[in-house]
């Protein structure tokens, strides 16, 4: 019995586990979603603009107003401490379409709201709210 019941599981579950794009898609999609919020409250927390920028590699990177009411121009520093914090894409995960560059004020709010997709991983998008700087999943 025990045998045919990890036949069966072996038979249903072991496909998704092979395609490890699946994963790479989702844990990009995460890793996007979480690297959007800390910029936000960076820019919050700060009392600074915090720059977003995509890359055409499907990367983000983030950087920081060196004073209040400059432009970026100092890479941010990731919760690890590694300056400047981005995030780039594993091979064969991208966006589905290239997002717009944007940036968030000191009062947390986005100066371009917009959805964001990652490719390969259908249903899921992030979401920028403009007016409130608010990142979401969908």
């Amino acid at each position: 019995m025990a045998i045919a019941v990890v036949g069966i599981l072996a038979i249903t579950a072991m496909p998704r586990f092979a395609n490890k794009a699946d994963f790479d898609a989702r844990g990009f999609f995460d890793g996007t979603l979480s690297i959007l919020r800390y910029a936000q409250k960076s820019a919050v927390a700060q009392r600074r603009m915090v720059c977003v920028a995509f890359g055409a590699d499907s990367s983000v990177t983030l950087t920081i107003a060196a004073n209040f009411g400059g432009a970026c121009d100092t890479p941010l520093a990731g919760p690890n401490g590694a300056a400047p914090y981005a995030l780039t894409a594993p091979a064969g995960v991208g966006f589905a379409a290239a997002p717009t560059s944007f940036s968030f004020r000191p009062s947390g709010e986005a100066s371009l709201g917009q959805s964001i997709s990652v490719a390969n991983l259908p249903g899921r998008s992030i979401t920028v709210v403009a007016a409130t700087g608010y990142v979401q999943e969908n």
